[in-house]
């Protein structure tokens, strides 16, 4: 991400450009009466392997295990013709892209007879690509701008989730203590807090709860949009009271004097993964489940556990991200989770709601989430 200093204001102005993009798009592009397919009404058998490939969205205990396959399962079912599928993501060298990039690695994608380009593209960029087809798949979340682009009537889902934090990872908001406060005494009420995106993020729902812990609302922040490394430096020489602080710069703090972990990303429950356009939930859906398949393969075979427990599995890794062994061992493995919660949808909106990103009022979950591709791709009714 480029460097950037900005005010919450020109994050604003920014985020209403990108939503007069999406709709001055040729009506073309428009799906106003789409709809993706529907989950299968009858019962399915789970695929071999899949057994345990599905848990209940409703169910959101921290404790929950991530439904699992067997290793090299759900097999793939290649496709009739050769199929191009263009993936775009932020940044190719993060530690959640793992699956993504180990997949076209190991040839998972080939097996099904796709052939899986990943660029390089800004989240802002990529949301107005995919509502217009030029792109066929993104790696984010379920975003302010994703959103505004569904209320415009354009067709995008979030159709599979990422990871969830390890228990141990401290990922998330850091403050600064005043001389012999606590991490439960902090007041943020009134303080100014760094983040990558600013308020049309999907981590506004996790602040917000750590916010509500602290004296304070979202609207009694004031927010500083920062790069990577303008957050951290802005925590430690005083810039901004808070912060949220990613792997692994948040190991810079831990246990380091006159800072605390307040909260991170909710236990067992997704915040992003990847949204499909037009492409794959009409035009070609059996192409969107056979990449669904593919990276659910590679998450079973290789990132279903503690995969960081394997130093020559680390070491390949980090080679495919074009990193360090040393940087992705310094934190926990993520908890890879190809499926969606229930109402994670609803809880973001709230908060682009009350942020002013995102007009009321909020869109249904089944306007914004399609389980309908991983639930074929293991075998489920949905």
């Amino acid at each position: 991400m480029a460097r950037r200093h900005t005010t919450v204001a020109t994050v604003l102005l920014a985020c209403t450009a990108l939503l007069t993009a999406c709709v001055s798009s040729d009506d073309g592009n428009k799906t106003d009466n789409a709809k993706s397919a529907p989950s299968p009404t009858a019962p399915v058998a789970a695929v071999a392997g899949c057994e345990k490939g599905w848990t209940d969205p409703a169910d959101l205990s921290p404790t929950r295990a991530p439904a699992r396959c067997a290793p090299n399962t759900p097999a793939p079912k290649p496709l009739a013709a050769k199929t191009k599928i263009v993936v775009t993501a932020g940044t190719l060298s993060a530690e959640y892209l793992g699956p993504l990039r180990m997949a076209k690695a190991k040839g998972e994608f080939d097996k099904e007879n796709l052939d899986v380009e990943i660029k390089q593209m800004p989240s802002t960029d990529a949301i107005t690509s995919l509502a217009k087809g030029q792109i066929d798949a993104l790696y984010s979340a379920p975003e302010a701008g994703f959103v505004n682009a569904a209320k415009q009537n354009f067709d995008v889902k979030w159709v599979l989730g990422n990871y969830s934090s390890d228990p141990k990872s401290k990922s998330g908001v850091w403050a600064r203590l005043k001389d012999g406060q606590t991490a439960d005494q902090v007041d943020l009420k009134g303080k100014s807090f760094g983040s990558l995106v600013g308020k049309t993020s999907i981590i506004m729902y996790p602040i917000a709860s750590v916010l509500d812990k602290h004296n304070a609302k979202p609207t009694d922040v004031d927010f500083k949009q920062l790069d990577a490394q303008g957050v951290a430096q802005a925590l430690e020489n005083g810039g901004v009271d808070a912060a949220w602080l990613l792997d692994p710069v948040w190991k810079n703090f831990d246990n380091k004097p006159g800072y605390a972990f307040l909260g991170g990303q909710p236990a067992g429950e997704p915040i992003g993964g990847f949204l499909y356009g037009p492409n794959l939930l009409e035009k070609n859906r059996d192409a969107g489940v056979a990449f669904a398949r593919a990276l659910i393969r590679t998450i079973n075979t290789y990132f279903a556990g503690d995969y960081k427990s394997d130093p020559a599995f680390v070491q390949e890794l980090a080679t495919t991200l074009g990193s360090k062994p040393e940087l992705l061992s310094a934190v926990p493995s993520l908890v890879t989770d190809w499926e969606i919660r229930k109402g994670t949808v609803d809880k973001a909106q709230e908060q682009f709601v009350a942020g002013k990103v995102v007009e009321a009022p909020a869109l249904p979950e089944d306007k914004l989430v399609d389980r309908s591709f991983y639930a074929e791709a293991v075998g489920h009714n949905g």
